[in-house]
């Protein structure tokens, strides 16, 4: 049995067409996003170990509750989204031109996306943007577009394979060097002298922890200076930012980015040519895949916080599984409301997104200005620092629901978002309409069940 949409599908402003399931899914993705970012602008974006802004009740719920659904599932699924776009965008591309016609297209626009990414880092001065690092990988991705979804799922999930492989290798050596660590003490104790290899692991853990020393030093003396300059002027503010920005190359953070995010937007295209992210496959499917997902990730998740919020310097066995259970939580909301849009109530709650997912890419430019530009900046309210985990994620809470009526007013009298509007009418060299055409009313019908 395969479930009809529980969304009609509708034209958008290029022709073509869009599937509302995504919409949605963008929607929640996009506004789920600054609960992620939120503290990297009310506070420092180096400072972000667990009870760095407070570590009362309340804020330890507000950890506990993002480290197990939230923390890098709202991009998660974004990338997926990403690698359905790619699929639907290059498929409708090559029904008016050939492979060079496809590429030169979605190069075009991708890298559009790209300068507007880097317009939202260096001018609206958040380090922390995504869409530069998206178009990037999305220029890798097209190459292996046209990939069956069993390679494709393959590639996607090398980088989570190569962590967790090489994150197991590293926890083996740490557990292997504390037990050699252990016997050498306990040698000394008994009076035997040491060895020359009993001093050459002395010297090899010492340098270990002179190198952590160092890192947390540098860490320690970032945040700082970015709490100076982002409570000092504009100009300070601003260098902060960009330094923010200059630190991440200096430390080799993108290939590893672009590795990640590359590997969920392939998974994102094999899940689209699967009829998985768009709501094709039953609504058994859907209840078993999410409630799977969710006792599988979220026991990883569980367990890796219980091994952070020790607060130890031991090593932790859950770190090797962190990206495997990161792509497993997303696959698990992306079934969750996959099944949500199958029942009555659940469609009628999930419906005020679809105006956010229509709108996601000028709701991300709005939360930037909202809290770097209104709420945390060192003029206008100048609430930086001032907040803790929280009331920094209630005060995000505050600001989606805002966005989100926004949204549902906007849609009412306009088919595309204004940054959207900017994005594709750049990269299609002529003005797309924008105000919304006369369209028969959206409805919510749960749609049938259809023999496969």
């Amino acid at each position: 049995m395969t479930i009809a949409p529980a969304f009609p599908t509708l034209p958008q402003s290029e022709g073509a067409a869009r599937l509302v399931t995504l919409d949605i899914l963008r929607g929640l993705a996009i506004l789920g996003i600054l609960f992620m970012n939120v503290d990297g602008m009310g506070a420092s974006i180096w400072g972000r170990a667990p009870g760095a802004l407070g570590w009362s009740p309340p804020d330890q719920i507000a950890w506990w509750l993002r480290q197990v659904l939230s923390t890098g599932t709202a991009r998660g699924v974004l990338e997926m989204l990403f690698g359905a776009g790619l699929v639907i965008l290059t498929d409708r591309f090559a029904q008016t031109g050939g492979e060079w016609q496809v590429m030169k297209r979605y190069y075009g626009r991708t890298i559009i996306l790209f300068l507007f990414g880097m317009v939202h880092a260096f001018i609206l001065l958040w380090p922390g943007d995504i869409l530069h690092i998206y178009a990037m990988t999305a220029l890798l991705a097209f190459l292996f577009r046209r990939l069956t979804p069993r390679w494709l799922l393959a590639l996607g999930l090398s980088c989570a394979l190569f962590k967790l492989v090489s994150g197991g290798i590293a926890y083996h050596e740490s557990v292997r060097t504390a037990q050699q660590l252990a016997a050498l003490e306990a040698g000394r104790s008994a009076g035997r002298p040491l060895t020359p290899a009993d001093r050459a692991l002395l010297e090899r853990v010492a340098e270990s922890k002179a190198h952590h020393a160092r890192s947390e030093a540098a860490t320690q003396a970032l945040i700082a200076a970015e709490n100076r300059a982002r409570n000092g002027t504009f100009m300070s503010w601003a260098g902060a930012q960009w330094h923010s920005m200059r630190e991440a190359l200096s430390r080799g953070m993108y290939p590893w980015f672009i590795w990640g995010e590359g590997g969920c937007i392939l998974i994102g295209a094999a899940l689209f040519k699967l009829g998985i992210l768009q709501g094709n496959r039953s609504q058994r499917y859907y209840l078993w895949l999410f409630l799977c997902a969710y006792a599988v990730a979220g026991g990883l998740r569980i367990w890796e916080g219980w091994e952070v919020t020790r607060f130890s310097d031991a090593p932790q066995a859950s770190a090797p599984f962190h990206e495997l259970a990161r792509l497993v939580m997303t696959l698990g909301h992306v079934a969750f409301v996959n099944w949500l849009v199958t029942r009555k109530t659940g469609a009628l709650l999930l419906q005020p997104f679809v105006a956010a997912g229509r709108t996601a890419l000028s709701l991300y430019i709005l939360q930037t200005i909202i809290c770097l530009w209104i709420l945390f900046p060192p003029f206008a309210l100048g609430l930086y620092g001032k907040m803790t985990l929280m009331q920094l994620m209630l005060t995000a809470a505050g600001i989606d629901l805002f966005l989100l009526l926004l949204a549902n007013l906007y849609v009412r009298r306009f088919d595309i978002g204004p940054v959207e509007w900017a994005w594709r009418s750049i990269a299609e060299r002529r003005p797309l309409p924008w105000r919304r055409r006369r369209l028969a009313p959206i409805g919510i019908g749960l749609g049938g069940m259809a023999p496969q």
